[in-house]
Formats: C-alpha cells, structure tokens, sequence
C-alpha cells in the first residue's frame, strides 16, 4: 500500500471535471470567492445572476457574494429559501420556479445555488428545468455540498416515498469551494460532512483512509489539510463523473453507505433535527462494512476500524445512535424498496471486500438485510 501524502499546498487548487462540451472547474482554497467569481464576467459576459440560499446561509455569506458580483459588473436578486430538507419539495420547487421567472432570469443568465445540499440541489434542478436548462453556478457552504453534492450534476427533491426520487442531472457551469466558508458550521454539521470525505479513502483509496485517520483533527481545524481532504474528495468525484456520469455503472461506487443512509432518513421523515443527512451516511458507512463482514466479504478488522474511526470523529455508527430513533428492521427494508439503484424490485448495494475494495453488488436477498438489521438492532 503507497501511503496517502499531502500534496496541494496552500493557495488555490482547481479540479477539472471532463466532461465532453460541458467541461468545468472546481476551484478550492481560503477565501477565493472574488477571486473565482471574477470568472464570472467571462463564462458569462452581460448575465443576470440570481443567488439562492437559505435564511441562515443568507444572513452569513450572501452580501459577501453580492458585492463580488458588483466588482464584475452582474446584477444579482437574492431568493431567499426555508433552511432544511423540507424545500426540497414539489411545493418548494414550484416557489422557487416562479421567483426565478419574476427576476426576469433567462437562459444565459445564471443561478448561483449558496448554501448547503439542500440549497445545491433544489437550485440545481430548479435550473434545469427552468426555460428548459438555465446556466447553474454551485457555492458550496457545507463540507458535505463541497465533496459531494455540488460536483456531478446530481439536483432533485424529496419524494414522501423516499429521497431524491425527482430530478435531474444538470451539470454546473463552475463550482467555488471556499474553505473559509466552512468556519461558521456548527461542530455537529462539520463533522457530518467528514462522513462524506471518508467515504472516498473506504469506496478506493486505503491511503487516503489513513491519512484521514492520522488528520482528520487538523481537517477541522481548519489548515491545509482541509483544502487537501475537499481537493482529494473532488478529484475522486470528477474522476468517476467523467467515466460515468449518469450512474450507468460505477459511480453508484458513491453511493457506500447511502442505501442504509437513505432509509434512516425516510424514517425520520427528512428532519435534520432529528438526523443529519452526514450522520446517517456514518451510519450507512458503517453498516455496510458490518454486512459486508457477516456476508463474509470484509475482513472483521476492517469494519471495526472503520467503526471506530467514526467514533473518533464523534460521528454515529450504530443504528442504536440515531440521533433521531429508527423503526424495525421491517421498516427499513420497506423504506429501502424506493432506492434509486433498485431494480425490478431488487436490492442493490455498494459493499466491500476491504477498506479501498467496495464494489456494486446486485441482487441483495431482502432476507439477508433483514436479519443482519434484527441483529444490529438487538446488540444496542
């Protein structure tokens, strides 16, 4: 095994993401939002902009935003949002869509999603589907949007059959990850976004993995190594967006921890109150190196590393630390039978031979989830 080294230093770094005719960059470090929305005026040059965000988010980033924008000459109406996963919601979209239309955004304006997943990709679908495809720019300011949601063209809303189920892939014309954003989370949220980081050096980068575990602290903190866990993570996302963008074959590898993850939020009924999208991803994480040790597949070590890396963070990583409760393995099973990597009734699931050695694994026996969910339920 090579071992995972820092290698971006301080300054800027920028990620491209290849993609063919809708090629861009995610550009990564402290305090470059002028900077990158300088890029503005020339990707598009006359654009009206309009930035969505969430009260909170608006209150602490967004009059930082309006005054780059001045400086490159782009006129911009701030559309202000309800924070959690309860936009993301037919009704949400529909308010969202008629304010677009009443700033007078066209087709070569731009819609700039500031704030959290929820704020990514209720804009982003928003844009996509508004005057059939608006130019969408992403300003991340959660860990969890920054590795995550904001790279791929992924956008969409809940569904009271489950998360994520209406939506569609619209790429971003440029993605601004200002790390110095990330300073004013809570502690609780940071550490949920970390869950989405990790994943990366568990899905194929055993190095990555230890890295995180030997500076994970140092990525709180706030040094260079933040930049370098979000530069690592979005390299990794880029890398599989490029090979396969709309989820026809390995970049369900992203989805470790999610089908778990998912279910646990449904039965929460999407309150980030109750359940942070970040920890249910810890618990899914963790849950699946467990199943994938009771399949026989996973060395025990391996999960229980993983399990007490978590711990470490602070992160939850049995069903029994829930932040909100959870049902019966019954219930779980049901919540999973709307995931979107289900087919024809089937259960699919990201599992893993080894940290750095998950694969895609179809066919999963409902049975088999169920009875390995009574026993993570059983042992508390």
């Amino acid at each position: 095994m090579i071992p995972h080294r820092q290698g971006d230093g301080p300054g800027r770094i920028v990620v491209p993401v290849a993609l063919e005719g809708r090629a861009y960059d995610i550009h990564i470090g402290r305090h470059l939002l002028c900077e990158a929305v300088a890029r503005l005026g020339a990707l598009a040059p006359g654009a009206r902009a309009a930035i969505v965000t969430d009260a909170h988010v608006a209150a602490l980033h967004a009059p930082a935003l309006e005054a780059c924008l001045q400086q490159v000459g782009v006129a911009a109406t701030r559309i202000t949002i309800a924070p959690g996963e309860g936009s993301k919601s037919y009704a949400g979209l529909i308010e969202l869509c008629e304010a677009l239309l009443a700033a007078k955004i066209e087709r070569n304006d731009l819609v700039i999603a500031l704030g959290g997943g929820v704020v990514g990709d209720l804009a982003g679908f928003a844009a996509a589907v508004l005057r059939r495809g608006v130019r969408l720019v992403q300003i991340p300011t959660s860990l969890l949007a920054q590795v995550d949601s904001s790279v791929g063209g992924k956008t969409g809303i809940n569904s009271p059959h489950g998360k994520n189920l209406i939506g569609a892939f619209h790429q971003p014309v440029l993605v601004i990850a200002d790390t110095s954003l990330l300073d004013t989370l809570s502690a609780r949220e940071f550490r949920a976004g970390y869950a989405e980081v990790v994943k990366y050096g568990l899905i194929d980068d055993a190095g990555f993995f230890d890295w995180c575990e030997s500076n994970w602290r140092r990525i709180i903190d706030g040094g260079p190594e933040r930049d370098h866990a979000v530069a690592v993570a979005c390299r990794a996302k880029a890398a599989i967006v490029a090979r396969d963008e709309r989820e026809e074959g390995d970049r369900a590898l992203l989805n470790l921890g999610h089908t778990f993850a998912h279910a646990l939020e449904r039965l929460t009924g999407y309150d980030s109150t109750r359940l942070v999208h970040g920890e249910a991803v810890a618990i899914g994480l963790a849950l699946a190196f467990r199943f994938s040790q009771k399949l026989g597949l996973c060395p025990g070590q391996d999960a229980v590393r993983v399990a007490r890396h978590l711990d470490a963070v602070g992160l939850p990583s049995t069903l029994r630390q829930a932040p909100g409760g959870t049902g019966t393995a019954d219930e779980i099973v049901a919540a999973m039978a709307q995931d979107k990597k289900v087919r024809r009734g089937v259960l699919t699931f990201i599992l893993a031979r080894g940290i750095g050695r998950s694969f895609i694994a179809h066919g999963v026996a409902a049975d088999e989830v169920r009875a390995f969910l009574e026993e993570e339920l059983a042992a508390g």
